[in-house]
């Protein structure tokens, strides 16, 4: 997994990016009580709100860590937003996404920079 100074995780699977958000960030956010998720098939670029989550203490944005095209959304969230706070790396993850390269993947922390990140 790859890492971003927003608290978002990126894992790759095949030729797609899944994308969520980090244990620390869930539970800084709290209790997760809603998730809008984005329109599949929609291209997205670095920095792109994509996804709005609203917890008990705050309202936050997932934006798009890298340009591509979404191609999957996790509905589960929609129904049990608390899967956030759950498995937050895990079965808590926000879309996929269809990059061209995946080399961009580069530019981001891996584990033990960001746990140095997050101290």
């Amino acid at each position: 997994m790859k890492y971003t100074k927003d608290h978002e995780w990126l894992r790759v699977e095949g030729d797609f990016v899944v994308v969520g958000i980090t244990e620390h960030a869930a539970t800084q956010l709290g209790d997760v009580v809603f998730v809008e998720l984005p329109e599949t098939e929609t291209m997205v670029a670095e920095g792109d709100e994509v996804c709005v989550i609203e917890s008990v203490k705050a309202a936050s944005d997932i934006l798009a860590p890298i340009d591509g095209e979404i191609v999957a959304v996790n509905e589960k969230l929609v129904d049990a937003p608390g899967m956030v706070n759950e498995d937050p790396t895990g079965a808590a993850w926000f879309f996929k996404l269809k990059v061209d390269d995946l080399s961009v993947l580069d530019q981001f922390m891996d584990e033990d920079e960001y746990q140095e990140l997050i101290g």
